[in-house]
Protein backbone atom coordinates (compact mmCIF):
# COMPACT_ATOMS: atom_id res chain seq x y z
CA UNK A 1 0.00 0.00 0.00
CA UNK A 2 1.25 3.10 -0.77
CA UNK A 3 1.44 6.26 1.60
CA UNK A 4 -0.90 8.66 0.96
CA UNK A 5 0.30 12.15 1.93
CA UNK A 6 -1.12 15.51 1.82
CA UNK A 7 2.49 17.48 0.43
CA UNK A 8 1.73 20.49 2.37
CA UNK A 9 4.28 20.86 4.73
CA UNK A 10 7.02 18.46 6.14
CA UNK A 11 7.27 17.03 9.31
CA UNK A 12 8.94 19.52 12.26
CA UNK A 13 9.70 18.47 15.11
CA UNK A 14 8.94 21.70 17.78
CA UNK A 15 12.33 21.50 19.66
CA UNK A 16 13.97 21.48 17.30
CA UNK A 17 12.78 24.36 15.58
CA UNK A 18 14.30 28.10 15.55
CA UNK A 19 13.38 30.28 18.52
CA UNK A 20 11.94 33.82 18.51
CA UNK A 21 9.54 35.86 20.38
CA UNK A 22 6.40 37.61 19.83
CA UNK A 23 6.09 41.46 20.24
CA UNK A 24 8.04 42.57 23.02
CA UNK A 25 9.50 39.53 24.46
CA UNK A 26 6.49 37.78 24.55
CA UNK A 27 6.22 33.76 24.36
CA UNK A 28 2.88 32.97 24.35
CA UNK A 29 0.54 34.36 21.74
CA UNK A 30 -3.37 34.49 22.54
CA UNK A 31 -6.13 35.00 20.38
CA UNK A 32 -9.71 34.48 19.90
CA UNK A 33 -12.03 33.31 17.08
CA UNK A 34 -15.66 34.29 17.91
CA UNK A 35 -17.61 32.91 15.45
CA UNK A 36 -20.44 34.64 13.76
CA UNK A 37 -22.58 31.86 11.89
CA UNK A 38 -25.96 31.63 10.20
CA UNK A 39 -27.85 28.77 8.86
CA UNK A 40 -30.78 27.46 6.24
CA UNK A 41 -33.96 26.98 7.57
CA UNK A 42 -35.49 23.70 7.08
CA UNK A 43 -32.36 22.41 4.62
CA UNK A 44 -28.52 22.11 5.37
CA UNK A 45 -25.71 21.03 7.92
CA UNK A 46 -25.75 22.50 11.51
CA UNK A 47 -25.09 21.71 14.93
CA UNK A 48 -27.37 20.21 16.79
CA UNK A 49 -28.17 20.51 20.35
CA UNK A 50 -31.15 17.28 20.22
CA UNK A 51 -30.89 14.52 17.16
CA UNK A 52 -33.26 15.60 14.66
CA UNK A 53 -36.42 14.65 13.67
CA UNK A 54 -37.01 15.68 10.23
CA UNK A 55 -36.93 19.45 8.37
CA UNK A 56 -38.19 21.88 9.19
CA UNK A 57 -36.04 21.62 12.71
CA UNK A 58 -37.19 23.89 14.25
CA UNK A 59 -35.81 23.17 17.43
CA UNK A 60 -32.09 23.07 16.21
CA UNK A 61 -32.61 25.84 13.66
CA UNK A 62 -33.77 28.24 16.98
CA UNK A 63 -31.07 26.89 19.11
CA UNK A 64 -28.80 28.39 16.81
CA UNK A 65 -30.24 31.83 16.09
CA UNK A 66 -30.22 32.20 19.62
CA UNK A 67 -26.17 32.80 19.38
CA UNK A 68 -27.11 36.11 16.55
CA UNK A 69 -29.88 37.47 18.12
CA UNK A 70 -28.86 37.30 22.22
CA UNK A 71 -25.38 35.12 22.53
CA UNK A 72 -23.26 37.26 20.36
CA UNK A 73 -24.08 40.44 22.25
CA UNK A 74 -23.77 39.25 25.53
CA UNK A 75 -20.62 37.88 24.00
CA UNK A 76 -19.30 41.65 22.72
CA UNK A 77 -19.90 43.33 26.36
CA UNK A 78 -18.33 40.44 27.76
CA UNK A 79 -15.00 40.93 25.35
CA UNK A 80 -15.34 45.13 25.96
CA UNK A 81 -15.48 44.96 29.60
CA UNK A 82 -12.52 43.43 30.00
CA UNK A 83 -10.88 45.05 26.24
CA UNK A 84 -10.09 41.83 24.48
CA UNK A 85 -9.62 41.66 20.94
CA UNK A 86 -11.07 38.98 18.74
CA UNK A 87 -11.04 37.68 15.62
CA UNK A 88 -14.31 37.22 14.57
CA UNK A 89 -15.40 34.52 11.94
CA UNK A 90 -17.99 35.52 9.72
CA UNK A 91 -20.62 33.92 7.34
CA UNK A 92 -20.99 36.62 4.53
CA UNK A 93 -24.91 35.76 4.84
CA UNK A 94 -25.11 37.46 7.72
CA UNK A 95 -24.54 40.76 5.95
CA UNK A 96 -28.11 40.45 4.68
CA UNK A 97 -29.55 38.75 8.13
CA UNK A 98 -28.11 40.33 10.71
CA UNK A 99 -25.53 43.25 9.60
CA UNK A 100 -25.56 45.20 12.59
CA UNK A 101 -24.06 42.18 14.57
CA UNK A 102 -21.09 42.43 12.41
CA UNK A 103 -21.20 46.03 12.68
CA UNK A 104 -20.94 46.10 16.45
CA UNK A 105 -18.06 43.89 16.41
CA UNK A 106 -16.18 46.31 13.22
CA UNK A 107 -17.35 49.54 15.79
CA UNK A 108 -14.71 47.47 18.38
CA UNK A 109 -11.94 47.27 15.50
CA UNK A 110 -11.82 43.23 15.61
CA UNK A 111 -10.36 41.81 12.90
CA UNK A 112 -13.05 40.40 10.06
CA UNK A 113 -12.07 36.85 9.34
CA UNK A 114 -13.69 34.85 5.76
CA UNK A 115 -15.97 32.15 7.23
CA UNK A 116 -18.13 31.24 3.58
CA UNK A 117 -21.05 31.92 2.86
CA UNK A 118 -22.90 29.95 5.43
CA UNK A 119 -22.30 26.89 8.07
CA UNK A 120 -25.17 25.22 6.04
CA UNK A 121 -22.76 23.82 3.43
CA UNK A 122 -19.25 23.04 3.63
CA UNK A 123 -16.76 23.29 0.61
CA UNK A 124 -15.41 19.84 0.45
CA UNK A 125 -17.90 18.62 -0.79
CA UNK A 126 -17.95 21.41 -3.90
CA UNK A 127 -16.45 20.99 -7.27
CA UNK A 128 -12.90 23.05 -7.93
CA UNK A 129 -14.98 25.58 -9.99
CA UNK A 130 -17.99 25.45 -7.44
CA UNK A 131 -15.68 26.30 -4.66
CA UNK A 132 -13.59 29.20 -6.64
CA UNK A 133 -16.50 30.77 -7.19
CA UNK A 134 -17.76 30.66 -3.39
CA UNK A 135 -14.98 31.80 -2.35
CA UNK A 136 -15.01 35.05 -4.28
CA UNK A 137 -18.09 35.51 -3.90
CA UNK A 138 -17.52 35.75 0.14
CA UNK A 139 -14.02 37.65 -0.17
CA UNK A 140 -15.80 40.44 -2.69
CA UNK A 141 -18.69 40.65 0.02
CA UNK A 142 -16.55 41.12 3.01
CA UNK A 143 -14.41 43.80 0.41
CA UNK A 144 -17.41 45.92 -0.40
CA UNK A 145 -18.67 45.69 3.45
CA UNK A 146 -15.40 46.42 5.43
CA UNK A 147 -13.29 48.58 2.90
CA UNK A 148 -11.04 45.60 2.21
CA UNK A 149 -10.94 42.15 1.99
CA UNK A 150 -10.03 39.37 4.45
CA UNK A 151 -6.65 38.04 4.68
CA UNK A 152 -7.76 35.06 6.79
CA UNK A 153 -10.24 31.99 5.90
CA UNK A 154 -12.02 29.50 8.13
CA UNK A 155 -14.11 27.05 5.96
CA UNK A 156 -17.54 26.13 7.35
CA UNK A 157 -17.33 22.98 9.58
CA UNK A 158 -13.48 23.15 8.56
CA UNK A 159 -13.95 21.38 5.72
CA UNK A 160 -11.73 21.53 2.59
CA UNK A 161 -11.26 20.33 -0.71
CA UNK A 162 -7.82 18.85 -1.64
CA UNK A 163 -7.81 21.96 -3.82
CA UNK A 164 -8.49 24.47 -0.74
CA UNK A 165 -5.04 25.71 0.27
CA UNK A 166 -4.05 26.38 -3.72
CA UNK A 167 -7.90 27.74 -4.04
CA UNK A 168 -7.14 30.33 -0.98
CA UNK A 169 -3.47 31.45 -1.90
CA UNK A 170 -4.69 32.36 -5.42
CA UNK A 171 -7.39 34.51 -4.49
CA UNK A 172 -4.91 36.64 -2.29
CA UNK A 173 -5.64 35.27 1.16
CA UNK A 174 -2.39 35.47 3.50
CA UNK A 175 -3.02 32.92 6.11
CA UNK A 176 -5.71 30.29 7.00
CA UNK A 177 -7.15 28.57 10.07
CA UNK A 178 -7.98 24.95 8.89
CA UNK A 179 -5.39 22.73 9.28
CA UNK A 180 -4.57 22.28 13.47
CA UNK A 181 -0.99 19.94 13.75
CA UNK A 182 1.11 22.30 15.77
CA UNK A 183 0.98 24.98 18.07
CA UNK A 184 3.06 27.64 16.14
CA UNK A 185 2.29 29.18 12.75
CA UNK A 186 3.65 27.35 9.46
CA UNK A 187 4.20 28.24 6.10
CA UNK A 188 1.99 25.40 3.68
CA UNK A 189 2.69 24.73 0.05
CA UNK A 190 0.36 25.52 -2.83
CA UNK A 191 0.08 25.35 -6.39
CA UNK A 192 0.17 29.31 -6.51
CA UNK A 193 3.03 30.12 -3.69
CA UNK A 194 2.51 29.87 0.15
CA UNK A 195 -0.11 30.00 2.33
CA UNK A 196 0.40 30.46 6.19
CA UNK A 197 -1.19 28.18 8.74
CA UNK A 198 -2.50 29.74 11.93
CA UNK A 199 -3.36 27.31 14.74
CA UNK A 200 -6.80 27.17 15.51
CA UNK A 201 -7.91 25.03 18.43
CA UNK A 202 -10.08 21.90 18.08
CA UNK A 203 -9.63 21.04 21.89
CA UNK A 204 -9.98 24.75 23.44
CA UNK A 205 -13.59 24.90 21.39
CA UNK A 206 -17.16 25.07 22.85
CA UNK A 207 -18.42 22.74 19.83
CA UNK A 208 -15.92 19.64 20.24
CA UNK A 209 -15.89 20.18 24.05
CA UNK A 210 -19.64 21.03 24.76
CA UNK A 211 -21.37 19.91 21.78
CA UNK A 212 -19.54 16.76 20.80
CA UNK A 213 -18.36 15.07 24.17
CA UNK A 214 -21.12 16.88 26.22
CA UNK A 215 -19.00 18.41 28.54
CA UNK A 216 -19.97 21.39 30.46
CA UNK A 217 -19.58 25.26 30.65
CA UNK A 218 -17.17 24.87 34.01
CA UNK A 219 -15.25 21.96 32.34
CA UNK A 220 -14.65 23.90 28.95
CA UNK A 221 -13.17 27.29 31.37
CA UNK A 222 -11.01 25.09 33.33
CA UNK A 223 -9.26 23.92 30.15
CA UNK A 224 -8.93 26.89 28.63
CA UNK A 225 -7.31 28.15 32.34
CA UNK A 226 -5.40 24.93 32.68
CA UNK A 227 -3.72 25.44 28.77
CA UNK A 228 -3.16 29.09 29.40
CA UNK A 229 -1.16 28.55 32.03
CA UNK A 230 0.47 25.20 30.77
CA UNK A 231 1.43 27.27 27.81
CA UNK A 232 2.74 30.24 29.54
CA UNK A 233 5.02 27.75 31.18
CA UNK A 234 6.34 25.72 27.90
CA UNK A 235 6.81 29.39 26.44
CA UNK A 236 10.10 29.60 27.96
CA UNK A 237 11.10 26.82 25.42
CA UNK A 238 9.33 28.27 22.59
CA UNK A 239 6.95 30.68 20.67
CA UNK A 240 3.40 29.39 21.04
CA UNK A 241 -0.15 30.16 19.58
CA UNK A 242 -3.15 29.81 21.98
CA UNK A 243 -6.57 29.97 20.09
CA UNK A 244 -10.03 29.94 21.73
CA UNK A 245 -12.69 29.26 19.65
CA UNK A 246 -16.06 30.46 20.32
CA UNK A 247 -19.66 30.23 19.01
CA UNK A 248 -22.28 32.38 20.47
CA UNK A 249 -24.69 29.70 20.44
CA UNK A 250 -22.95 27.66 22.71
CA UNK A 251 -21.25 29.85 25.10
CA UNK A 252 -23.70 32.87 25.00
CA UNK A 253 -26.29 31.24 27.11
CA UNK A 254 -26.23 32.43 30.64
CA UNK A 255 -25.10 29.46 32.28
CA UNK A 256 -22.06 29.01 29.90
CA UNK A 257 -20.98 32.54 29.97
CA UNK A 258 -20.62 32.65 33.46
CA UNK A 259 -17.93 30.43 33.31
CA UNK A 260 -16.19 31.62 30.13
CA UNK A 261 -16.47 35.08 31.76
CA UNK A 262 -14.08 33.10 35.07
CA UNK A 263 -11.64 31.88 31.91
CA UNK A 264 -11.51 35.47 30.60
CA UNK A 265 -10.76 37.44 33.49
CA UNK A 266 -8.03 34.77 34.17
CA UNK A 267 -6.57 35.54 30.82
CA UNK A 268 -7.01 39.33 31.66
CA UNK A 269 -5.22 39.45 35.28
CA UNK A 270 -2.08 37.71 33.82
CA UNK A 271 -2.41 40.15 30.19
CA UNK A 272 0.92 41.48 30.62
CA UNK A 273 2.58 38.27 30.45
CA UNK A 274 1.03 37.13 27.41
CA UNK A 275 0.25 39.15 23.71
CA UNK A 276 -3.26 38.98 22.98
CA UNK A 277 -3.98 39.55 19.36
CA UNK A 278 -5.96 38.66 16.32
CA UNK A 279 -4.80 35.97 14.08
CA UNK A 280 -4.26 38.41 11.41
CA UNK A 281 -2.34 40.01 13.65
CA UNK A 282 -0.05 36.78 14.51
CA UNK A 283 0.69 36.33 10.56
CA UNK A 284 1.70 39.64 10.13
CA UNK A 285 4.71 39.18 12.80
CA UNK A 286 5.21 35.22 11.52
CA UNK A 287 5.40 36.64 7.48
CA UNK A 288 8.63 37.72 7.28
CA UNK A 289 9.99 35.80 10.44
CA UNK A 290 8.96 32.28 9.43
CA UNK A 291 11.33 31.40 6.48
Amino acid sequence: MTRADHGRYPYSALPDRPVYDWPDGKRLAVYFAINLETFSFGEGLGAKLAPSLGEPDVLNYTWRDYGNRVGAWRLRDLFDELELPASVLVNTWLYDEAPELVAAFRARGDEIVAHGRTNSERQGAMSEEEERTMIAEVTARIATEEGRPPLGWLGPWISQSRATPDLLAEAGYKYGLDWAMDEQPLWMKTRGGRLLSIPYPQELNDIPMIVARQGSGAEFADAIIDAFDEMLELGRKAPLVMGVALHSYIVGYPHRLRHLRRALRHIHENRTEVWLTTAGAIADHCGDLLK
